[in-house]
Formats: C-alpha cells, structure tokens, sequence
C-alpha cells in the first residue's frame, strides 16, 4: 500500500484570504454608511440595498470563519481530513441566504406594483453611488479567487449580487429624480431578484455536489479507471473513489491488482505520476494488491 501527495497543498480559500478580509472591511464600513443614510432620509430603497449589503458581509463573514476554522484545525484523532469541509458549508449557507433574499426582494417587489412607494432620488443616488464603488473594489478582490474556491465564489456572488443591487438602486434613484416615476424602484428589484437566482442556484448545486462526495465534474472516472487499468504490471483496477474535500483539494482512492513478479513499488509510482501529471490529483491513496486478493474486494457490498 501507499499514498501520494503533494507538499504545502492549501485550500483554495485560504490563498485568497487576505482579498477576503479587505471585501469584509469595505462591504461593513459602506453597509453602514447606506443604512445611516437611508434611515435619515426615510428612503425604503437605500435601507432595502443596504439589508442586500449585509448579506453580503455575512457572507464573506461566513467565508472568513470558515477558513480560520479550517486552518486552526489539524488532522489527526477523528478529524482525519480536518474541517476543510466547514469551507463547502459555508458556500452553501451563502446560496440558502442568498435564496432567500432575492426571494424577498422579488416578492416585495411584485407588492410595491399595486402602490409604488414615494422614493427621495438625490440621497438615494448618492448614497448607492458610495455603494456601487464599494462593490466594485470588492468584487475585482474576490474575482481570481472565485475561480479556485467555491468558498469564495459564495463570497462572490454575494458581492456581485450586492453590485448589482447598487447599479439597480443608482438607476432606480436617478429615474426617480429626474422623471419621479414611482415604479423604477420595484421594476428593478424584480430584475435583480431574476438575475441572482440562477447564480444562487448554481453555488448550492455545487456545495451539494462536495458534501454528496460525487467526483469531480472535470473529471471521467471511467476513463481513470482504465488508465490505471493499462499501467504496466496491472491487471485490473477496482474500487476507484475521487471526491473533492474542498475546493483546490481533490483526492483519490483505489486497488490496484498486480501480476505475478511484478515490483508492487513500480506500480505504485506509476500510478502516482499518472494521477498527479494527467489527473491533477496530489493526494491519492493506493493499495496495491496481488491478484489473489481481488476477490474479497468484490466481497463488499458497497
């Protein structure tokens, strides 16, 4: 038996966690400067986009705890894999607060049609131009970021979702100062409602797919399977599992069943070159076993 892995491997979260700390101080420092404004003036619209803005710090508030808890953690004891995981969860509470305030937003929305509120415009355009700038700084911290770590792409979206949001308030706030048209704040809290959901959607389905431990979507594990089939010295490859602990970390397992006189440590290096070079896969845990022995792997049931 062996395993191979690869050396001062991090999360993809954790790379990224410095960008992370700078959108949280931005996101906060605004949020209050839109609530303050908001409550002042009375304008529905702006407290409505600086709630938006607090999901959006919650969200890369959940982004943070979970990977300073992910790091302070080590393996060893029960944790055998460490609280990578807690990442994934986060992702998903991100998407399950971001359903639900854009279900919200499309619902009072679609309520404000029947008697569109009254909206002071120069406040609110003010105040959401603070915002959108905001948002913008934030969302060009977190962009590479969403790309390696479905943590931060929760962050992401959360980010992107509230720039959206601003862009809607600054129109909504300008249409309203300058034509006084009452149904330019609910029009657009439809539109971003509709424009968040399918990205929300898309997270969680992600975050799902880790925790229900499926393989990677890049990869065919069929097609891995008979590539660790043809290795010299192999006769058949079984028992193949490769799921995603979390993002940027994704591992193997296999049995690789030899022929006679062949060299078991051959075969596990082989193996290893192939996960790591084709598959991308540093950490795999390999049991190389002679061909008798098959048999009682084809023995368990699941």
């Amino acid at each position: 038996m062996g395993h191979g892995h690869g050396h001062g491997v991090s999360s993809g979260s954790a790379r990224h966690l410095g960008r992370l700390w700078i959108a949280f101080g931005i996101g906060a420092a605004f949020m209050g400067l839109e609530f303050v404004v908001g409550f002042a003036t009375g304008s529905l619209a702006l407290i409505s986009d600086a709630a938006h803005m607090l999901t959006d710090v919650l969200g890369v508030g959940m982004a943070l705890a979970a990977i300073m808890l992910a790091r302070r953690a080590r393996t060893g004891g029960s944790r055998t894999f460490g609280l990578y995981r807690a990442e994934v969860l986060a992702a998903l509470a991100n998407a399950v607060l971001l359903f639900g305030v854009a279900g919200y937003v499309v619902h009072e929305a679609v309520g404000r049609f029947g008697n569109p509120p009254e909206v002071p415009g120069l406040p609110v355009v003010l105040a959401a131009s603070a915002g959108l700038v905001a948002n913008v700084v934030a969302f060009f911290l977190l962009r590479d970021g969403a790309k390696d770590s479905i943590n931060v792409r929760g962050a992401y979206l959360e980010v992107l979702a509230d720039l959206i949001g601003s862009v809607g308030v600054l129109i909504s706030g300008a249409v309203t100062l300058i034509f006084g048209w009452r149904y330019a704040d609910p029009v657009m809290g439809v539109a971003i409602g509709l424009f968040v959901l399918p990205r929300t959607y898309k997270l969680a389905a992600s975050a799902l797919r880790i925790l229900f431990q499926h393989a990677p979507e890049r990869l065919d594990v069929a097609e891995m399977k008979a590539d660790l089939s043809r290795l010299p010295g192999v006769a058949e490859a079984h028992d193949l599992h490769v799921w995603t602990l979390t993002s940027g970390m994704e591992v193997a397992s296999a049995h690789l069943t030899t022929r006679d006189l062949v060299d078991p440590a051959e075969v596990l290096r082989a193996a290893q070159v192939l996960l790591a070079e084709r598959y991308h896969i540093e950490h795999a845990t390999l049991q190389v076993e002679p061909g008798d022995s098959a048999q009682r792997c084809r023995e368990i049931s699941w």
